[in-house]
């Protein structure tokens, strides 16, 4: 895993943690980490990862539209 330094500001009222956790809900989002890497990123376990996410308005079914729409045409499909 890499490592990276960010400079906060010291008036900033956000710990370690929680930047972690913005960081790391934030990419699992936009789908550049899979649940576990995330959690890891975290410093979290999967479940409290996963527990968490709400609290930063996402979705632990981060399922893009398109698939949705297309495994929905494909359940169509089979079910004729």
């Amino acid at each position: 895993m890499r490592t990276i330094s960010l400079k906060v500001p010291e008036m900033s009222e956000l710990d370690a943690a929680q930047l972690y956790m913005i960081l790391a809900s934030s990419l699992y989002e936009q789908g550049k980490l899979s649940l576990g890497q995330a959690a890891e990123t975290a410093n979290l376990s999967k479940r409290a990862f996963a527990e968490l996410l709400g609290n930063y308005k996402v979705s632990l079914f981060n399922y893009p539209a398109t698939d949705l729409a297309q495994d929905v045409a494909n359940a169509n499909a089979y079910a004729l």
